[in-house]
């Protein structure tokens, strides 16, 4: 059997375990979990590169559609919230990187691109170019994304009851046609366009600007339907539980526990940050949290929709961390490139 269909068979039988036993978020959780399981077996997977990306951008109309003129008029409000971003990058900074150089052993690059709290491909793209070891760095942002993803249901259900089982949308049968069509092209459209002018993390933002520009004039009034946000939360959790295919017991002995040691770093500082924030007031700990954990945008932007969270404050607060990360990632780049490379 080839491993992409591997992968589907894996996630899809993940997702239906969830479901036997009342689990949250089994569409992206089942897959994430039943994925990474197979892969520590030695199950090879793949994903299909192409189709993952067409699916975040369903998560860019998602939010986009949110963006009404009352939502817009709020933007300006966030801004005490906003400057503990890079505050908060900063400390994530201070604390990895001697964390995996001197305890962990990695050089400093691999250490540097695997602390930073960016987009996977980003990381790996600009660590790459500076000699980081790449393989480090995949797992280590994948441990990043699984246990940050993974941990936040249950705070969130556990601290703030939140109901994780609530359909993140309209069935399609409830949304009129020229909606859906609207919403098709602002997805299509949107990545497109944001990919040819070089826009970071296209595929999302490039259909949160259009779909946010159609909902400002009230031409989309509608969010995607629940079976496309579904059917994104089941890409992205097989993406994720696929990243360890291949992976060999000295590499879960090495990189996998040091992800995982990093990442009780990482939930450490979040919740400090948290308790900040919302003890002086600034934000809901539920925003706070959804807002400032350092896991990957499409999976936190998932679950604001969930749990109806303020998905303009979530996803602006993980704009900025992924601007702030990728805005000081060429210069590290070409200070720690290896000798004899441009």
């Amino acid at each position: 059997m080839k491993p992409v269909v591997l992968a589907f068979v894996v996630a899809g039988v993940g997702v239906w375990l969830f479901h036997l036993a009342a689990l949250p978020l089994p569409w992206l959780l089942g897959p994430i979990f039943s994925c990474l399981a197979a892969a520590l077996a030695g199950v090879p997977m793949d994903g299909i590169a192409p189709l993952n990306t067409t699916m975040r951008t369903i998560l860019g109309v998602a939010v986009g559609a949110t963006l009404t003129p009352a939502v817009l008029v709020t933007l300006p409000t966030m801004w005490p919230t906003l400057l503990l971003v890079p505050v908060m990058v900063g400390a994530i900074g201070l604390a990895g990187v001697p964390y995996f150089q001197r305890l962990c052993g990695y050089d400093f690059p691999t250490a540097y691109y695997a602390t930073m709290p960016g987009g996977l491909q980003d990381m790996i793209l600009f660590g790459e170019e500076a000699g980081a070891n790449v393989r480090q760095l995949s797992l280590i942002h994948a441990t990043r994304v699984l246990v940050i993803v993974s941990v936040l249901p249950f705070a969130l259900k556990l601290i703030w009851s939140a109901d994780l089982s609530q359909p993140p949308g309209a069935p399609t049968a409830d949304i009129p046609l020229v909606q859906l069509a609207i919403m098709v092209v602002c997805a299509i459209a949107g990545w497109k366009i944001a990919a040819r002018v070089g826009l970071f993390g296209a595929s999302i933002l490039g259909p949160l600007i259009l779909a946010g520009a159609a909902a400002s004039t009230g031409l989309l009034t509608f969010r995607p339907p629940a079976e496309a946000i579904w059917a994104a939360q089941f890409f992205i959790g097989m993406t994720i539980g696929t990243k360890y295919a291949g992976i060999t017991m000295e590499e879960v002995r090495r990189d996998l526990i040091a992800g995982l040691g990093f990442c009780a770093i990482l939930l450490v500082l979040t919740f400090l940050a948290v308790e900040a924030v919302y003890g002086f007031g600034l934000a809901p700990g539920m925003e706070a949290l959804l807002a400032l954990a350092p896991g990957g945008q499409a999976e936190l932007t998932v679950l604001a929709l969930i749990v109806g969270a303020d998905v303009a404050f979530v996803v602006a607060h993980h704009m900025l961390r992924i601007f702030v990360v990728i805005l000081g990632a060429p210069l590290m780049a070409r200070v720690f490139a290896p000798r004899g490379r441009d």
